[in-house]
């Protein structure tokens, strides 16, 4: 049974190896609300996940230390399981989806674990490490759906209260439910007046579907940016502590979850995954009701893949009105392309790069096409710049 005294427990045993971590104010994320994030993505490996692997591996007895440990994820269990068998100097052996990012399999193996690639997602390494436990007797350390490691995740409650003892709200992420399940209980067996709010990625609702038609649903595929939440079926303990203790849940899309990772960058000069992002994303968003409310969303983790941030914050950017690509059908004489320049400096929108296309199937014989991006402030900023354009005679053909 998962117990109050069992979260204090494994908050005394995590002393000897956890980072605390801050509560930053984060007043741009949404100005109706008093927003903080909690930065578990500057936690020891870059997540949360060391705090229930530890706790749980910490408690294992010596035959089952001897045998040695085994683990599936997508990555940050993996680092946390791998960390925990280090400090307890016992063999790990991780089974990942081999489109894990490779950061985190490099990772993984920094901290001394054997690493088994999978082909599939999570659920496939998942059903790889089960078999190998049977094989060769490993003690399996599941990544959420185990009362040890629930009670591991629920310490970022306690501190939560700690550091904010007028919190209205938390917002917290759910891929299969361990973090929320601990976080959750742990508030609400001390303040039951504190909602607390899970988010879930829209291409991967296994939870909210679940917890929707009151029985655990796997779904047929999952395909989001947040590869941390990206969980085909929630766990049988985790269904029941979300069903008991969390007030609603909520989903964000992919371009929300990168308008949200480009804003804890610009803002709070830190770096989230796409997991740690959707608690940001649901409050940007006005997904769940935080208006004049205090309210703390937890930044899982940090180990986004550098290969893709790139492309995150390009989305982020569109997503947020901070960039527009313009195609102008212009005339084919002299001063056309002053003058659409003239505009563009006045309004203040900064060119990045420009195309001038004289022959085009879709124009005149006598026309050409200018394609032109722009950063831009935000959507008010692009409406106005499109304004002029319009206004001057210039035809925007994309609207």
């Amino acid at each position: 049974m998962l117990t109050l005294d069992k979260v204090y427990h494994a908050s005394f045993v995590l002393k000897e190896v956890l980072r605390p971590t801050n509560v930053i104010a984060a007043p741009y994320i949404n100005p109706e609300a008093d927003v903080f994030l909690k930065t578990e993505n500057l936690q020891v490996t870059g997540s949360f996940k060391v705090r229930g692997a530890y706790y749980k591996i910490s408690q294992l007895s010596d035959e089952e230390k001897q045998r040695g440990v085994i683990a599936c994820s997508a990555g940050n269990h993996a680092q946390g399981v791998a960390l925990a068998a280090a400090k307890n100097n016992i063999k790990s052996l991780i089974c990942l989806p081999d489109g894990a990012p490779i950061s985190k399999v490099e990772a993984t193996k920094s901290y001394g674990a054997e690493i088994c690639l999978v082909k599939g997602v999570y659920d496939d390494a998942y059903q790889k490490a089960l078999q190998l436990r049977d094989e060769k007797g490993y003690t399996f350390i599941h990544p959420f759906d185990d009362e040890n490691v629930i009670a591991g995740q629920g310490t970022i409650g306690l501190e939560l209260l700690e550091q904010v003892p007028d919190l209205d709200a938390v917002v917290v992420p759910i891929g299969g439910g361990g973090l929320i399940s601990g976080v959750a209980f742990a508030i609400k067996s001390l303040n039951p007046n504190v909602k607390v709010y899970g988010v879930q990625a829209a291409g991967a609702p296994s939870m909210l579907n679940s917890i929707h038609d009151g029985k655990i649903e796997c779904l047929d595929s999952v395909s989001t940016i947040a590869d941390g939440i990206k969980v085909k079926e929630p766990g049988e303990h985790t269904f029941e502590y979300v069903q008991k203790y969390v007030d609603e849940i909520v989903t964000v899309t992919d371009d929300e979850i990168s308008s949200a990772i480009l804003a804890m960058i610009e803002q709070s000069k830190l770096i989230s995954e796409g997991a740690g992002a959707v608690p940001a994303a649901a409050v940007m968003f006005n997904k769940i009701p935080v208006k004049g409310k205090k309210v703390v969303c937890l930044v899982s983790g940090g180990n986004i893949d550098v290969t893709i941030l790139s492309r995150v914050i390009k989305r982020g950017l569109l997503k947020s009105g901070r960039s527009d690509t313009l195609t102008i059908q212009l005339e084919d004489k002299p001063g056309q392309l002053k003058g659409v320049a003239d505009i563009l400096a006045s309004l203040g929108g900064n060119v990045v790069s420009i195309h001038h296309e004289r022959a085009s199937e879709d124009s005149d014989i006598t026309d050409c096409v200018l394609r032109i991006v722009l950063e831009t402030r935000n959507y008010e900023h692009i409406r106005q710049i499109r304004k002029g354009l319009a206004e001057a005679g210039f035809n925007i053909i994309n609207k």
